[in-house]
Parts: C-alpha cells; structure tokens; sequence
C-alpha cells in the first residue's frame, strides 16, 4: 500500500548520536580540505567543467543509463552525434548548473526540485497523480510504494523544504542525510526522482557554505555500495534505522573529498605537463591555449580561435603542432575534427 503515512520531519528520534557527530567532524575536515584546494586553482574551470560531467555519467548510471567518459566529453564538443545516454547525461550536468546558479538567495522548494527533474527528464514534469512502487528488477516484487495523491506528496514536500531551509542546529552534513532520504522516500516525479535527489544533496552543500562550488562528486560512492544505498534507505522506512544510514551518507562525504583531491593533484599534473609541451612545440603560443585543452579535452578549432582570439589558420597550425608532438590526438566526429588531451582523458576515465 501507499506509505502515506510517511512520518514528517524532522525525525523522533536522537540522529546526532556520538558515532554519527564524530563521523560528522571527519567528513567536514575531508570536505573543507577539498572545498579550499578547489577553490585556490588557478583555472577552476578545469573542474568545473570536468566533475559535473563525470557526476552526471555516474548518477545516471545507478539508473542504468550507462555511457563512457570519452562518449561524454565528446558529447560536449559534437552534441548532434550523442548518443541518447550521453545525452541524458548532459541534460543532468545542465540541471545541476541551473540548480547551482538559482541557489543564491532562493531556498530549495517543491518548484526548485520540479524545475531541476524537468530539466533532467528534457521535458516540463509536475508532481506526480498516480502511484507507483520500487520493484525487484528481477522479480518485480514490490519493495517499496512511496505515497500517492498531489495532495499527501504536496503537504510532505511542504515539510521536507521547511526542514531543508528553516534555521536547525543539526550539523548540515547531518540534515543533507536525512533530507536525502525523505526526497527519495516521497518519491514526487514518475521518474528522475534519484537524480534530482542526489543533484539536492550538492546543492543543500553549497547553500550551507560548505562547498563553494557544486562539485562534490558522490554518485561513485553510491554506485560503488549500491546494494548497500537501498539496503539502509529500506532500513530507514521498516524500523527507523537512521544511525545507520546517515553513517554510511558521512563517509560517503569523506571518502568522495578525499578522491577529489587526488583527483585535483593529478589534474593540475598535467596541466603542467601541458603547459611545458605546448612551450617547447610552439613557443610562441597563448597560455589560453593550455586552458582550452584542459577546460574542453576534446575540443575543435573553433574553440581556439574564439578563447585565442587568433586566426582559424594559426589555431589549427597549433593544433596540427600539438598533434605532430604527441600533447593531443586527432579524431573525426562527423564533419568536425576533434582535438583529444590524452593525458587529462586517462586521469578523467580513472
């Protein structure tokens, strides 16, 4: 039956236990730590271009919408030879944009989560009339049956962005958790429900200053423990087990800042390596030039030309340069030719 019954937040029960606050300071520290690296890049555009994807390509893929990194970023630069799993996972990353840049002085409302899904789903969606129910992908017996009715799943969103946004001394890593897991329990839309769900999680991150960029990258985490995901969020529904889940959200938290600082010393590697490469093979080039490669791995000539302000000739004179010296290789995507920076695809793909 319907879970109508749905009990409001914030939960009954003491969550901010001493597991869950000493776990809480841990993951703060990792996210604090990834939060000031990010933020001190000379070029955050790198990352910024560069997480949202590789977040958009594994929140998808907890829904089964698998594509590859290189089919992603090549997506970005020839979007009318996507492939519709690319596509859709560009539609996520442009959803996480527009939730980011609508943040500033807005709260995260009903009209914020149909805004963000629709802008996922590639059509306008508005809160759902009929039931539905989460199956066994192999059986197809029912495991869970969110609430049913505009009118039930209105007055729980209600409640869901009051404790999303009203003042609380619940730490904001703590509230993310639970916010999380009453989005999903809802279950507002016939579908994108998870997605917009885990676009929330960063975005409820940057409105509490804890990220100043949306770049916290924790669908790998989840797809990593996917089992596990669903296994605590039933936990939650059947016997109340928050402890449990909001543990497993706060290592999600450290473990992913802490990947992502790799992730930015490996990048900013070869950002050097680039800029060494792109001197002794043109020496005369523009340092923007390196920030086209790394901004747009798979780029065209155009894109030179326009962050250059050079000649279509003279870019593709570099290009052909960087080609002939090993920095980038040269691929056909229809009628566009496509540069690719190998080394920052090999770090990207891992």
């Amino acid at each position: 039956m319907p879970h109508d019954a749905l009990p409001l937040l914030p939960p009954r029960v003491v969550i901010e236990t001493t597991p869950v606050l000493k776990k809480a300071i841990e993951a703060r520290d990792s996210l604090a730590r990834f939060d000031a690296l990010a933020s001190a890049l000379p070029d955050p555009a790198v990352l910024i271009n560069a997480i949202p994807l590789l977040e958009a390509q594994a929140s998808s893929e907890i829904e089964n919408i698998v594509t590859t990194t290189d089919e992603l970023f090549e997506a970005t630069a020839f979007q009318s030879g996507a492939t519709p799993a690319a596509r859709e996972a560009l539609r996520y990353r442009s959803a996480l944009r527009i939730g980011f840049d609508e943040l500033d002085g807005r709260p995260l409302t009903e009209r914020t989560v149909a805004r963000l899904c629709s802008v996922i789903r590639g059509h306008e969606v508005s809160i759902r009339r009929g039931e539905v129910y989460i199956g066994d992908r192999g059986t197809g017996e029912r495991i869970y049956t969110p609430p049913a009715g505009p009118r039930v799943i209105g007055r729980l969103l209600d409640n869901w962005a009051a404790f999303v946004n009203e003042p609380s001394g619940l730490d904001p890593l703590v509230r993310m958790a639970v916010a999380h897991y009453q989005f999903e329990a809802i279950h507002p839309f016939d579908d994108g429900n998870g997605r917009t769900g885990r676009i929330v999680n960063v975005l409820m991150l940057c409105s509490a200053g804890l990220l100043h960029l949306p770049l916290l990258y924790l669908s790998r985490y989840i797809i990593e423990s996917k089992d596990e995901y669903y296994r605590l969020l039933r936990a939650v529904t059947a016997s109340g087990a928050w402890e449990d889940w909001i543990l497993y959200m706060l290592e999600g938290v450290r473990a992913t800042a802490a990947r992502s600082i790799d992730l930015v010393g490996r990048v900013q590697a070869v950002r050097g390596e680039v800029i060494d490469a792109v001197r002794a093979a043109l020496r005369a080039a523009d340092i923007g030039l390196v920030d086209v490669l790394m901004e747009q791995p798979y780029c065209r000539v155009r894109d030179v030309v326009e962050r250059c302000g050079v000649t279509r000739q003279t870019a593709t004179r570099w290009l052909r340069d960087l080609v002939g010296a090993g920095v980038v290789s040269e691929i056909r995507a229809g009628r566009e030719v496509l540069f690719v920076n190998g080394g920052l695809m090999d770090v990207l793909r891992a």
